[in-house]
């Protein structure tokens, strides 16, 4: 049984519309050809889509915080020494 929809889903776009390196958007993880056609879209393809930006994103996160876990960044003193005393 399908439930009733009263409300068209919103778009996932937060205004930053800029493609990261693997051409998904940095801001939603929306591929071009969705963000494109997304107000074409039935109900049910912008459920999938959605679902597939959750994972973009979850994928990305992973990938950041693995960068940073393997490079760690040395903080730098205002003085400009290495921070230790």
């Amino acid at each position: 049984m399908n439930q009733l929809e009263f409300f068209d889903i919103p778009s996932p776009c937060i205004g930053v519309c800029e493609s990261g390196p693997k051409g998904y958007c940095i801001g939603c993880y929306r591929s071009r050809e969705e963000r494109l056609y997304w107000h074409q879209l039935n109900d049910d393809t912008k459920r999938i889509v959605i679902q597939a930006c959750h994972r973009r994103r979850k994928r990305a996160e992973a990938a950041t915080r693995k960068k940073a876990v393997a490079s760690p960044q040395i903080q730098k003193s205002l003085w400009g020494d290495d921070g230790a005393f």
